[in-house]
């Protein structure tokens, strides 16, 4: 009996370490080898559990599926939902279920099959109960929503408690309400029945004693990386997706602020840049006109010729559109003809018969 005990003491450990370990290396090959752990150490579970591997010390009666392989699920839906949230955690949890309905499925059909044809049969492969098998799939699903939502109300601030014994209240409470929910649902009705919650109860608080350390050593030293905090969710994150929508919603908020500082960067940037095309625009109406002869002249980069001057008619003609004609203004009418300006300019300022409501204003000039 006392090898039998090592033994399972070993094996828990062993077991234990595997599933901690394989969340921890997450970060480098994903969750995908962790979620096919959980569903094979399911599997094993179930088996065991209906062959009825137990061991029993002191009194107490230690069942191999619960003391290593069902807690052994336990510590990796905990960890995966403190440390990867919900939609992990539900994963998780589809993953066990799924299993969980699977192996006595297929354990019930190599049985028939082998009923068929009409060999002995398999005593490696326990017949699985209809009764046990469904009240174990829906308790471990109970217990393993019940694990997120009293993580959650244990870490609120009017309850706020150490980590280690946050992490035993949860870890107990969901061994206790698997027993509550298992017994009844497996063997309510039955003589035993009484005893059996009894003794399960005394022995899934021996568990938890025991798998406490695993649990809280390993929250600890993944709490202390870098990068990776036990965040505080809503009470009922597990079963709606209010984490992941919060979360949404802040990484949104975030983006918004990042794009309001960037447009407002962009707006500066486009304003200095305005002055500066302003500023440049004032330098290139600077045009260099010759104090004597009044021509322009062209740069190099304007002209085939460098440093052409050309007249005033010859570069608004190269930039523009526009096209003169020429004629003489008052003044200089007078002083170019001064015998003929005064009759010129009488005549132009005289209304005109073909159009009585247009008269040339003062200073229009002749052409």
């Amino acid at each position: 009996m006392k090898n039998e005990c090592i033994i399972l003491i070993l094996e828990a450990m062993a077991v234990y370490s595997l599933v901690l370990w394989a969340h921890s290396m997450r970060s480098r090959v994903g969750l995908a080898y962790f979620y096919a752990l959980l569903g094979g150490i399911t599997a094993v579970m179930s088996w065991v559990t209906d062959a009825g591997v137990k061991v029993e010390v002191g009194g107490v009666i230690f069942m191999a599926g619960s003391t290593v392989f069902y807690t052994s699920l336990l510590l990796g839906v905990f960890v995966v939902y403190v440390f990867d949230g919900p939609r992990a955690t539900r994963i998780a949890i589809s993953t066990v279920a799924g299993v969980s309905i699977m192996v006595p499925i297929i354990a019930l059909v190599l049985h028939v099959q082998i009923k068929l044809t009409g060999n002995a049969q398999l005593g490696y492969v326990p017949i699985p109960s209809l009764r046990i098998n469904t009240a174990s799939v829906l308790a471990t699903v109970a217990d393993l929503v019940f694990l997120a939502i009293s993580w959650e109300f244990f870490s609120k601030r009017k309850a706020y408690l150490w980590l280690w014994l946050r992490a035993f209240l949860t870890l107990l409470g969901v061994m206790w309400l698997d027993v509550i929910l298992f017994a009844t649902g497996a063997f309510a009705g039955s003589p035993d029945y009484r005893n059996i919650m009894t003794g399960t109860l005394v022995s899934r608080f021996l568990i938890s004693i025991f798998a406490c350390p695993f649990l809280y050593l390993y929250l600890y030293w993944q709490n202390s990386k870098v990068g990776v905090n036990i965040e505080n969710r809503p009470l009922f994150a597990i079963l709606k997706e209010v984490g992941e929508v919060r979360a949404e919603l802040s990484m949104a908020q975030r983006e918004i602020e990042r794009r309001k500082i960037a447009e407002m960067e962009k707006e500066a940037l486009i304003k200095e840049l305005a002055n500066t095309l302003a500023h440049v625009r004032n330098l290139e109406d600077l045009l260099p006109v010759c104090s004597s002869c009044k021509r322009i002249r062209i740069d190099s980069a304007e002209a085939e010729i460098p440093d052409q001057w050309v007249t005033l008619e010859e570069y608004v003609g190269q930039k523009t559109p526009f096209r003169f004609s020429h004629g003489l203004c008052d003044d200089c009418m007078r002083s170019l003809y001064p015998e003929l300006a005064e009759g010129v300019l009488a005549r132009c300022k005289r209304p005109s018969k073909e159009n009585d409501n247009s008269t040339p204003a003062d200073g229009q000039g002749i052409h």
